[in-house]
């Protein structure tokens, strides 16, 4: 904690940063805005043609996950159909980071969009996933084109198993967007 002499110049130091920032947001004519996406992601874990693989296994065997990597290239669709629009690729790395019996992982994924209203853009995302039941949650951190400056987050949950070597999940991506001048 600082001295008491200083707090206040301190308190009005940071008010006063805040403050510019905002007015130069305002005169940049920037708003932010958030943004609904729901997308679908369709994973084939084996096979020929897999989406995903492990590329290397937890040195402390099957047991454990820790020192696991594995890497995605999965499908982005406008639906949970196999047959509907193709919008992108959904391409990252997982890290086996528990020592601990189970899943625990660490990912880092990018949305490349290569069609649709987002082509051209990417959004990155991250964080843990601890086991592969319910809604995983990971942070929106960035991303690149309409998506510059982006935070939010991501719920990620598979919805079906058309195959034995197949999963469709559902992602709901709620990112904050910078729209203006940069």
């Amino acid at each position: 904690m600082a001295p008491p002499n200083l707090t206040l110049p301190l308190f009005l130091l940071s008010l006063l940063s805040l403050t510019s920032s905002s007015l130069a947001s305002a005169a940049a004519g920037t708003t932010v805005g958030l943004t609904h996406i729901h997308l679908y992601v369709h994973e084939k874990y084996t096979g020929t043609n897999a989406t995903a693989t492990a590329v290397l296994q937890s040195p402390l065997g099957a047991n454990s996950s820790f020192g696991s990597i594995g890497v995605v290239d999965d499908e982005i669709r406008l639906g949970a159909d196999r047959s509907s629009q193709l919008i992108g690729r959904y391409q990252g790395v997982f890290f086996g980071t528990s020592v601990e019996l189970g899943a625990g992982y660490l990912s880092a994924i990018t949305l490349v969009f290569t069609a649709g209203e987002h082509a051209g853009s990417t959004l990155s995302v991250q964080g843990p996933i601890l086991g592969f039941t319910g809604t995983i949650e990971r942070a929106v951190v960035g991303g690149t084109g309409k998506f510059r400056f982006a935070q939010g987050y991501m719920l990620f949950k598979m919805i079906s198993k058309p195959t034995p070597e197949t999963d469709v999940n559902e992602i709901d991506i709620f990112v904050l967007m910078h729209h203006g001048k940069y």
